[in-house]
């Protein structure tokens, strides 16, 4: 039986768009109080806006390790728990292969799509096991688990670290009823598909997953009993551009 999640509380970093958005707009749809965290005012506002009443606003870079520990601790001193953690920050660079990834912009993605996550994964571990129960999202990707040359190496290695990371998690923190999850979209129609080297058509957008999507699948999710732990979850489009090339090379023999 899926459980009732009226007067929880969930924070989601990366909630200004995408996957972050979508989820956040879900889980304050099934009655948690969401704590929205992101770089852009702007858009959390937007995203606070489809909350309704329930909703909260804290600014975070979560690559700045102090200030991720300060807004988690201004959380629990709020509302006294955190239940759900949705890590939904990344990011991805347009020059993302070995022949012109710069050593900054490999930084950047390994600070915010690694480095971030376990900056907040760490800040909530003490409170979830003090509680005796909690449930952390790691919004990882197809790159977690296939290695390709579209998402570059900084990404694949960030993602395939996370996956690794969030595992640890449940070795460790299972055993004070705490589980942990890393969500592995493959393609998914957000914002983050701007900075693809090669653009992305609007026909190929619609027949990806939508963040809704992926914002249902968190709510669900947050929503199993606390005896279940799903690992992780591989999310991905019917209409797989990756295997749809493969197939249509295949008829070709």
């Amino acid at each position: 039986m899926l459980r009732s999640l009226e007067n929880k509380v969930a924070w989601v970093t990366g909630a200004g768009t995408g996957i972050g958005e979508a989820g956040a707009t879900a889980l304050a749809e099934a009655g948690m109080h969401v704590v929205l965290s992101g770089r852009r005012f702007e858009k959390l506002e937007e995203v606070a806006s489809q909350c309704g009443d329930a909703v909260s606003i804290e600014m975070l870079d979560v690559a700045d390790r102090d200030a991720v520990t300060e807004v988690a601790q201004r959380i629990i001193q709020t509302h006294g728990r955190i239940d759900v953690l949705v890590a939904s920050a990344g990011i991805n660079v347009k020059k993302r292969n070995w022949h012109n990834v710069s050593l900054d912009d490999w930084d950047s993605v390994i600070r915010i799509d690694l480095d971030g996550a376990f900056y907040c994964c760490k800040a909530v571990l003490p409170t979830m096991r003090a509680q005796g129960e909690g449930l952390i999202i790691n919004i990882s990707s197809w790159a977690g688990k296939h290695v390709s040359m579209v998402t570059g190496p900084a990404y694949t290695a960030a993602k395939h670290a996370l996956n690794a990371m969030n595992e640890s998690i449940n070795m460790e923190a299972g055993l004070y009823g705490v589980r942990a999850c890393a969500v592995c979209p493959g393609e998914v129609a957000t914002p983050i598909l701007d900075n693809r080297p090669v653009p992305v058509s609007e026909e190929d957008r619609a027949q990806m997953v939508q963040p809704e999507d992926c914002g249902e699948l968190i709510k669900f999710l947050a929503q199993m009993p606390n005896h279940v732990c799903i690992n992780d979850l591989t999310i991905s489009p019917t209409f797989n551009r990756g295997y749809v090339a493969q197939a249509r090379g295949l008829e070709k023999l």
